[in-house]
């Protein structure tokens, strides 16, 4: 199995928080567009597996039109070999997702929309910056569930100025629509981001961790209390809507990205393209791939595993473990957790070793603790 991921680095505005790569700039999409389509035809002899997914991130990916999605959809069948059905994915903000717009989607191969909500009130997304407002996205999302059965979602828990109750009804306000998928993050402070220089000049709050940790837990809560699955800590769906891109991911299968800034994993090596739009396709356009590749260790694909594997209902298998990486790691990795199961943090299961409710929030701190350092 094989996933494509398409990294469209354009956005109509900056969001506060945001750190991924992007510009406002869209002069050149064009071109962009056509180095993104080249550099998929440059990398097909990596890809003998049958593409499963493809995905439409970014950036802003519903800023393309649908000929240049239909275009670059196309480029993939034409030099991939490419399953009956494939998931296509296209995240889209609510501002570009027009009535007319969804229908034409919706003629598209595009089979799953991931809509950028964060919030369905209007203090929380000016505070993000973002480009909609709280009646475009209850709008957007009312028109798409006529025309799409694969929706997800983004919610953001953890904004200054949002207690419980908003946050109980932005879930409720989801719960509402008959979503099959909600994807929730914490808001994050990254470094250089508007919401950092904000925050250092007070004119906004910093973000509070324990709030964030209790808004989680009442995520989970009032998600599983109506079928949804967490089965990965940010994403939740009900069964057989599970994301078939976001779960090859986090069972470690192989994919490749393609646009600037975006990564790629082949199973035994990490690669990502320059972070710089005139530059990958100035050497797109020459021929060259304009990336850095890693290859992992055996202690680097170990820690990996743990990271994704904690992350997940499926755990860390401790079989596997020994397969793949030999008894020494699994010795290691059930000592060293040995302090978070008698904590209540993690739980040892049918071999496998998972994060408990109570463990889930701090999942990423207590993974790095069992990284095998050489």
């Amino acid at each position: 199995m094989s996933g494509i991921y398409l990294h469209i680095p354009f956005c109509k505005q900056a969001c506060h928080y945001c750190d991924f790569h992007f510009s406002t700039q869209l002069g050149k999409k064009q071109a962009m567009v056509q180095a993104i389509a080249k550099e998929l035809v440059l990398r097909k002899s990596e890809v003998d597996d049958v593409v499963e997914t493809i995905y439409f991130g970014g950036g802003t990916p519903s800023v393309l039109s649908n000929e240049e999605i239909e275009f670059l959809i196309q480029t993939v069948y034409d030099h991939y070999k490419v399953m009956d059905q494939p998931e296509i994915t296209l995240e889209a903000n609510p501002d570009d997702l027009s009535s007319h717009r969804i229908i034409q989607l919706s003629n598209s191969p595009i089979n799953r929309l991931s809509i950028g909500i964060q919030s369905f009130f209007d203090e929380d997304l000016k505070l993000m910056n973002r480009a909609h407002n709280a009646s475009e996205a209850e709008k957007c999302i009312q028109e798409a569930t006529e025309y799409f059965d694969n929706i997800t979602i983004d919610l953001i828990y953890g904004i200054p100025g949002m207690d419980n109750d908003r946050w109980k009804a932005n879930i409720q306000k989801a719960l509402d629509f008959g979503l099959p998928h909600i994807s929730s993050y914490a808001l994050t402070v990254e470094p250089r981001t508007a919401l950092q220089k904000f925050i250092e000049k007070g004119v906004v709050p910093d973000v509070d961790d324990e709030q964030a940790q209790e808004q989680f837990y009442i995520l989970v809560d009032m998600l599983e209390a109506h079928g949804f699955v967490n089965y990965e800590i940010s994403n939740f769906g009900k069964p057989g809507f599970f994301s078939k891109n976001n779960t090859a991911y986090w069972l470690g299968k192989s994919y490749v990205g393609v646009g600037p800034s975006a990564h790629s994993f082949d199973g035994k090596n990490r690669s990502w393209n320059i972070r710089n739009n005139p530059t990958y396709i100035k050497k797109i356009t020459e021929g060259v791939l304009p990336m850095e590749i890693e290859t992992l260790s055996q202690t680097d694909r170990y820690n990996e595993y743990v990271m994704t594997g904690l992350r997940t209902i499926w755990g860390v298998d401790l079989e596997r473990m020994a397969s793949d990486f030999g008894e020494k790691y699994v010795e290691y990795l059930v000592l060293q957790s040995q302090k978070y199961r008698d904590s209540g943090l993690l739980v040892e299961s049918k071999g496998k070793l998972l994060a408990t409710k109570k463990g889930k929030f701090l999942v990423d701190g207590i993974a790095s603790d069992l990284f095998f350092v050489e």
